[in-house]
């Protein structure tokens, strides 16, 4: 579905007609991080949402709590949904568009499930059809009062919900349910008024067998949605923290998104991605922050860039990994980081596609997933050509020979591995 409030030729008030991409942040409340929700200050909020809107992003990506949307399977706090729509309308009155997730979940390493799910009353959330309903449901509330919001940009299913996975014992088929209910839950709420998307982790890209499929990533919603994380795969730590496979990591995990879509023309949205410690070390986020936009920018169809994230958890809050502490564009304090500045630098600057008239061929199954991960062969195939100045496109081997699918992507030139 296009949706014409979004669509990308679109542009919002003062802008140039054609608007090519959008450049945006993953906000973590400064004060209280998450846990801000149980005594949400509006006036807190504005000072953070000040600070994004300064460095030039135009939105933000905004995530309640589901055990205090839903403590009860048939209960959906009014009050705490009243909460979210007035954080979507202080980002609005900032100058910031909003895509809400609804269903944490997960954030950061931890898990939110509300105790309906757990414990002697426990659930699967992704099969049991009564908490599919129950999601549903409050996906369903959530469009309803979202909807027609004008900086509104649409309403995602939740957090990286297949690191629930782990809990949640799921078959393919039985996510392929799930999101479909889902996803269909969060259109009928949400109506014409906004994308409705779902985004996994890199397992789904990467992991051999996972559940969460690059083909449901790439083929469910209105677009598609990637988190490239260096730590993914040990990343960083195996090629180096400056290296070209870091660097050209987003920019990759949007190509080999676009290979799983049956749409040769649907949107990739790299929806997260960061500069976490030590993998990426301080004095090298700068440029980490200014070679992923770059890259990343260069390929055709990229809906844009949502880094993560805003602030720094505060340090009087325990037991996070110690990544965590370390990725906002904003230190505890509120005062800005040097990869901060680095990020409007590279927001700011003209980016332009460059078309990708040859493809690398991608062969793998569900149990070989892995080929196309970092320390994978077709990975390091990709890359090595990378380094050459070479922009491959990425193509499944069951379409290598499709002329027609190839012609609709610009594809002249199609090569394996190697050759």
């Amino acid at each position: 579905m296009v949706i014409d409030t979004f669509a990308q030729d679109k542009a919002r008030p003062g802008e140039d007609p054609i608007r090519t991409l959008r450049f945006g942040v993953n906000y973590t409340p400064r004060h209280g991080w998450f846990h801000s929700w149980y005594d949400f200050d509006p006036g807190r909020a504005r000072e953070d949402l000040a600070q994004i809107a300064g460095l030039g992003l135009d939105h933000v990506r905004v995530f309640h709590l589901w055990p205090l949307l839903q403590p009860n399977r048939t209960n959906i706090r009014t009050s705490a949904v009243d909460q979210l729509a007035r954080l979507v309308d202080l980002a609005g009155e900032a100058g910031l568009d909003v895509l809400v997730d609804g269903v944490q979940g997960h954030l950061s390493s931890f898990d939110f499930y509300p105790e309906w799910t757990r414990s002697w009353h426990h659930r699967n959330v992704f099969t049991d059809p009564d908490a599919i309903t129950a999601q549903a449901d409050l996906l369903r509330t959530l469009g309803r009062a979202l909807a027609g919001r004008p900086h509104l940009i649409g309403l995602q299913l939740g957090n990286e919900l297949n690191n629930l996975v782990e809990h949640n014992p799921v078959t393919p088929a039985e996510v392929d349910h799930y999101l479909d209910t889902l996803l269909a839950a969060a259109r009928d709420g949400l109506g014409a008024h906004g994308l409705v998307t779902h985004s996994a982790y890199d397992a789904a890209w990467y992991g051999d067998d996972h559940p969460f499929t690059p083909e449901a990533s790439a083929r469910k919603g209105d677009l598609t949605t990637v988190h490239p994380w260096v730590f993914s795969g040990d990343c960083a730590r195996r090629y180096g923290a400056r290296s070209p496979q870091v660097h050209h990591l987003a920019e990759y995990g949007t190509e080999l998104a676009k290979a799983y879509a049956t749409d040769p023309a649907r949107p990739v949205w790299v929806q997260e991605t960061g500069a976490p410690e030590p993998h990426i070390p301080a004095a090298d986020a700068p440029e980490f922050a200014r070679a992923t936009v770059r890259n990343a920018a260069e390929c055709e169809g990229l809906w844009g860039v949502t880094w993560w994230c805003s602030h720094d958890v505060d340090r009087s809050l325990a037991d996070f990994p110690e990544l965590e502490y370390t990725l906002g564009l904003f230190d505890a304090t509120g005062r800005p980081k040097p990869i901060a500045e680095a990020l409007a630098e590279a927001v700011a600057e003209p980016h332009t596609v460059q078309p990708r008239d040859m493809a690398l061929v991608l062969e793998c199954t569900p149990s070989t997933r892995s080929v196309s991960g970092p320390g994978g062969e077709y990975f390091e195939a990709w890359m090595r050509m990378r380094e050459r100045g070479v922009r491959p496109a990425v193509v499944l081997a069951e379409r290598a020979e499709d002329e027609g699918y190839l012609a609709a992507r610009g594809i002249k030139t199609v090569l394996l591995p190697g050759s």
